[in-house]
């Protein structure tokens, strides 16, 4: 399933909050708030995203030999990745660890020495820094086959809310903030589990205004459409 959950600004607590007494692994970008959760819940390790790595350097390989040499070491985790797409979490570490980790640890010492010759104020020095603090969380996957290289499939769910934003500003308040949430969970549900979000809410709707029990609300819940 997809969760949204509205919170009024970006604090960091916003998160710890939503996540309650979660413990195990959190995939995510770069946002701070993340990293200052892990410092202060143990429980909870970080893998963070390749893509967002990626797109630091991209912006920056047409004038940097540099960006480009990442970018290619990048490519060869994402071919690995593509060999092992679909099979199960023991299969993808077991098929993909050595090749990955060899490539990582390379990457890694690369992005080491790049970072003691070039200006720590230059976007170059800045993407290397970006990949450098959070390398711990990058090479998380190589030894569990659970995490993916990114967090695209996050992305690409939270695409179409970020287009619409505009059109939702109309919330006007916290509550409204609340309720938008809950109808973006229950539309991208739809989505993700290939059930059509509109014929689904007119039925959904008319079975609680016709009586269903509110003990029994989880059984109308998009996947059980498929049952």
């Amino acid at each position: 399933m997809i969760a949204y959950v509205y919170a009024a600004d970006r604090k960091a607590e916003r998160p710890e909050a939503h996540l309650g007494i979660f413990a195990g692994i959190l995939q995510v970008d770069g946002y701070g708030g993340y990293a200052a959760l892990a410092r202060r819940r143990q429980q909870v390790q970080l893998a963070f995203c390749w893509v967002h790595v990626r797109r630091k350097f991209y912006e920056l390989a047409e004038s940097s030999p540099v960006a480009t040499e990442v970018l290619r070491r990048i490519a060869l985790l994402y071919a690995i990745d593509d060999e092992v797409r679909g099979t199960s979490a023991e299969q993808r570490r077991a098929t993909g660890a050595d090749q990955s980790r060899v490539i990582v640890d390379d990457l890694h010492h690369y992005l080491d020495a790049r970072n003691r010759q070039v200006s720590a104020k230059s976007k170059l020095g800045e993407a290397i820094r970006y990949a450098l603090t959070r390398w711990e969380g990058l090479s998380r996957f190589i030894d569990d086959g659970r995490i993916d290289l990114d967090s695209n499939t996050v992305e690409r769910s939270i695409r179409p809310p970020a287009l619409n934003r505009k059109n939702d500003l109309f919330a006007g308040s916290d509550e409204g903030g609340d309720n938008w949430a809950v109808i973006a969970t229950l539309i991208e549900c739809c989505k993700l589990n290939a059930v059509n979000p509109h014929q689904w809410l007119t039925d959904t709707l008319s079975r609680l205004a016709n009586g269903h029990p509110a003990n029994s609300v989880a059984d109308l819940m998009p996947w059980m459409a498929l049952t």
